[in-house]
């Protein structure tokens, strides 16, 4: 087994196709640098969202102050607030001037675990982050969060995990949308229990 660099995921790494991003970040680590504590999350779950072919994206009808993040660098964070309860996370992804960015979906808690239930009360180790709502809560990520630099060691970032392990992924639809539901653009660690629940 291969040791990893500890370091944030590079630029180069989110400024590729959206598509091959999101595949990509299974398996990564999710760091919330918090009151001088540390939440570490493997990333078990994502869904990929692009431009003008995406009907279910903010950017398909072209560029807002809303959505103006997924139209600038990769490697960003892009965080809203949605049915009126729950902050997203997301990462920017393509080349500058192509909208994209990558839902996080789904993480399972690694180290920090107290933190994270005193940020989420849960009735189970896997209900405390097994949606998108769910782990921004349990990590206590908020709009303020949305434009942070991700390649940078910012309160919130993404690196490899200690040991480059494989693991089989899954394909599906997308969760929760209507336009554009056709598109399997959802993917996650195959037989990860932390895995949203349809």
């Amino acid at each position: 087994m291969k040791t990893i660099t500890m370091e944030p995921l590079p630029r180069e790494f989110y400024s590729r196709d959206t598509l091959v991003v999101a595949k990509d970040l299974l398996g990564k680590y999710l760091i919330r640098h918090l009151n001088d504590e540390n939440i570490v999350a493997k990333i078990v779950e994502v869904e990929a969202y692009r431009g003008s072919d995406d009907p279910a994206s903010h950017a398909y009808k072209g560029q807002t102050p809303r959505n103006q993040l997924m139209f600038g660098k990769a490697g960003f964070s892009y965080v809203y607030f949605t049915y009126g309860k729950h902050y997203c996370l997301n990462v920017t992804t393509e080349k500058e001037g192509i909208p994209g960015a990558v839902l996080i979906r789904a993480i399972e808690i690694m180290d920090g675990l107290e933190l994270a239930r005193r940020n989420r009360k849960a009735n189970s180790l896997v209900n405390l982050s097994n949606g998108p709502g769910k782990l921004t809560e349990a990590l206590n990520i908020t709009k303020i969060h949305n434009g942070l630099d991700l390649t940078e060691r910012n309160e919130l970032f993404i690196r490899h995990s200690e040991i480059d392990r494989s693991h089989e992924i899954t394909v599906s639809r997308r969760i929760g949308i209507k336009a554009g539901s056709e598109k399997l653009w959802r993917f996650y660690i195959k037989d990860s229990t932390f895995v949203s629940k349809l």
